[in-house]
């Protein structure tokens, strides 16, 4: 089957997949199990879920939801899910994407920020839109996707009602635009309505490649939310990428376990399986819920966080399990832990691997390694403190490291450059990084550095690492925190990777904290769930600790050891460590003494 060409409108991918492959599944959501042990799954063709986006499409046109209406959607993984998001891209919306799980208060800053005109969700977000003043002042539509209780609006199913009726009385449109004569022959994607009346497909609003797409807020797991503005291009490019890199083809069957990935499914030709999950606690999903999606389906791809990757694998592990289908894992959101990559790659066939993705909302994929490289090669190097090898540059990104500063940086110079081996601020440039956040020109322009030269802009990515000579990146950890001590300066990643290999822990998280003017690296430890917590216990594995740091020269200046039932992390992908939090924790519990 041909690709699609890039278009001007990220939901022209699925027109395109229903033409070419009309009756293959293009969404599968995994339902209760059945009585034999297995599991029901609620599916659409690409046919049907380009034929109900489009009826859905006509309906929101009708709400008022048009070309560049911001608006907010708060609707679990599911059919709907996927037919919404589509017709918000054929109208030309602006889909306003926030975690759930960031908590009351920065959810209600995100959306007082993003000032959305419309408000999409299921009967329990609005109900909380409600109680709680989301964007109160700038929410004019409302579609409830589920029973609507005291509030105004549609619900979704008056929503595609309205939708069905405006198809069929509208006069079919051509892929230029012109009306089609009722002579000429209809192609499957203008599909019939229920009622036998032939139905005008949706015709997708023609955008700019420069303009907003939708605005996808961090996760606030290093700072405060903000709205990263994406384009048509910046998502178009992003198809490309994942095509380009992964080898992925249509026809190919992919389990998400992170919902706007499982958007780029259906966009690549990919059905995507939804598994029975809460897709904002990865680390708590049931893996016979994960196995069974991939070996249901004879899933070629997966994608998942490497807290799921390491469940899953954990939960495997001696049991013999297979996932013989898979070609390929992709993982995003942390770089993953070696022994957790080869504990998941025993249930894959020798030929597939897990590839390991470095990016960021604002820039997403940069760099990507498999974890064949990871585990012969580059594992063994980071134990001994050289950081996280995050793999070579996709196509079309640049990558550079830059001196470290905290201060914004108007103008790129070559002079920032860095040489290889040397640790700093690492800078992105390319197709499908972002401009802008939304309405925070400050965190602009502390993120972004304009280049006079050509007129493009590097992005600050924030977090530190070097090139090896081959071009590799290696990351390093967050620039928030470095810990400047008087020895000097500690990065996180290099030095908890070289405690992490102490067998009975599960991480290790370094923090700064100031004592007598100065900051104390104190190395606070989360240990495996099966190691006995005695006091006995805790004291050989401190003393063991310390004799693995006083090892290695990067670490033998860290010699307080707390330990942690479990590290808060964050709500995206459950692997980014708040550091902070860790930091005010040990503070109290040192209760300052050293």
């Amino acid at each position: 089957m041909d690709a699609p060409a890039v278009s001007s409108n990220i939901a022209l991918f699925l027109p395109d997949m229903a033409r070419q492959q009309p009756d293959a599944p293009a969404v599968a959501v995994q339902d209760r199990r059945t009585g034999a042990g297995g599991y029901d799954y609620r599916q659409y063709t690409f046919e049907e879920l380009n034929r109900e986006s489009d009826w859905i499409a006509w309906g929101l046109e009708a709400h008022g939801i048009t070309r560049g209406t911001r608006t907010v959607l708060m609707v679990r993984p599911s059919l709907d899910f996927f037919a919404l998001t589509f017709a918000l891209f054929k109208v030309g919306a602006a889909p306003v994407m926030v975690d759930p799980g960031m908590g009351v208060r920065s959810l209600k800053a995100c959306l007082e920020e993003a000032q959305p005109e419309a408000f999409i969700g299921i009967p329990k977000a609005q109900v909380a839109r409600l109680l709680f003043g989301w964007a109160r002042d700038s929410i004019r539509t409302c579609v409830t996707a589920g029973p609507r209780l005291c509030w105004g609006g549609a619900t979704l199913a008056e929503t595609r009602a309205a939708g069905k009726k405006a198809a069929v009385s509208h006069p079919f449109i051509a892929a230029d635009g012109a009306s089609l004569p009722e002579s000429k022959p209809r192609t499957r994607a203008n599909a019939a309505s229920p009622s036998g009346d032939a139905a005008a497909p949706f015709p997708a609003v023609s955008l700019d490649q420069d303009e907003i797409a939708a605005v996808l807020f961090t996760s606030g797991s290093t700072g405060a939310p903000k709205g990263a503005v994406y384009t048509q291009g910046i998502f178009s490019d992003q198809v490309e990428c994942l095509r380009e890199v992964y080898g992925i083809e249509p026809g190919e069957r992919d389990v998400s376990t992170f919902p706007l990935f499982a958007l780029f499914g259906p966009a690549l030709g990919m059905t995507s399986i939804v598994p029975r999950m809460d897709a904002t606690r990865p680390a708590r999903a049931d893996p016979r819920n994960i196995v069974a999606a991939v070996n249901d389906w004879n899933a070629t791809n997966m994608f998942a966080s490497p807290a799921l990757i390491d469940r899953v694998g954990r939960w495997a592990s001696g049991r013999g399990m297979k996932l013989s289908s898979l070609k390929r894992v992709i993982s995003a959101g942390a770089p993953a832990d070696p022994a957790a990559l080869e504990r998941f790659s025993e249930m894959l066939e020798p030929q597939a691997e897990v590839f390991s993705g470095y990016g960021a909302t604002e820039a997403l994929p940069v760099c990507s390694i498999g974890s064949r490289e990871i585990i012969n090669e580059t594992a063994g190097k980071t134990a001994k403190g050289a950081g996280v090898c995050v793999g070579r540059p996709v196509p079309r990104v640049e990558v550079a490291v830059i001196r470290i500063t905290d201060d914004p940086i108007p103008k790129w110079s070559p002079d920032l450059l860095l040489p290889p081996g040397a640790i700093g601020e690492i800078v992105v440039r390319g197709p499908r990084v972002t401009r802008e956040y939304f309405k925070r020109p400050d965190a602009t322009g502390l993120a972004k550095i304009d280049d006079p030269a050509d007129g493009g802009f590097y992005h600050r990515m924030g977090d530190v690492g070097y090139l090896d000579e081959s071009g590799r990146l290696w990351f390093c950890g967050r620039k928030c925190d470095r810990v400047a001590t008087p020895e000097g300066l500690l990065h996180t990643i290099p030095c908890e990777r070289v405690f992490n290999t102490h067998p009975e822990v599960f991480r290790t998280a370094l923090v700064g904290v100031e004592k007598d003017g100065a900051a104390l690296p104190v190395l606070c430890v989360e240990l495996e769930g099966n190691v006995k917590k005695s006091k006995r216990a805790l004291s050989r594995i401190r003393g063991e600790l310390l004799s693995i740091g006083a090892s290695n020269p990067r670490t033998r200046g860290i010699r307080t050891v707390l330990f942690h039932d479990r590290f808060p992390v964050d709500v995206r992908h459950n692997a980014k460590i708040f550091r902070e939090q860790l930091a005010a924790w040990a503070r109290r519990r040192l209760g300052g003494k050293r």
